[in-house]
């Protein structure tokens, strides 16, 4: 099982950008996928989640209505879209394959993780 993480960049505070993640290796449309982030010094924290089918998605209070977690699954490919970017938004962005029954906001539920990509989020 693979997984790929891609745009992450260096960005002014306001503005955006896409993440994506293919995987490979496993049967996509059967995973929960889910994004997380984790700071230097920090914990791994909880970004967004995403259902099999893309209907149920689910956000951390910190990033609820700026950012957008979305599924093509005839592509294998996981999005997060990132808006009105906050410095303190700057982490290491992994996502994961998680939960095939069910929706968690656990890091400890999920299978399978990518190798992170960075963004950093200047004031």
């Amino acid at each position: 099982v693979q997984l790929q993480a891609s745009g992450g960049g260096l960005v002014q505070a306001g503005g955006s950008l896409r993440l994506s993640c293919v995987a490979s290796g496993l049967t996509f449309s059967s995973y929960t996928m889910g994004w997380f982030r984790q700071a230097p010094g920090k914990e791994r924290e909880f970004v967004a989640c995403i259902g099999r089918s893309g209907i149920n998605a689910y956000y951390a209070d910190s990033v609820k209505g700026r950012f957008t977690i979305s599924r093509d699954n005839a592509k294998n490919t996981v999005y997060l879209q990132m808006d009105s970017l906050k410095p303190e938004d700057t982490a290491v962005y992994y996502c994961a394959a998680g939960p095939r029954f069910s929706i968690s906001t656990k890091w400890t539920s999920y299978d399978y993780w990518g190798q992170g990509t960075l963004v950093t989020v200047s004031s």
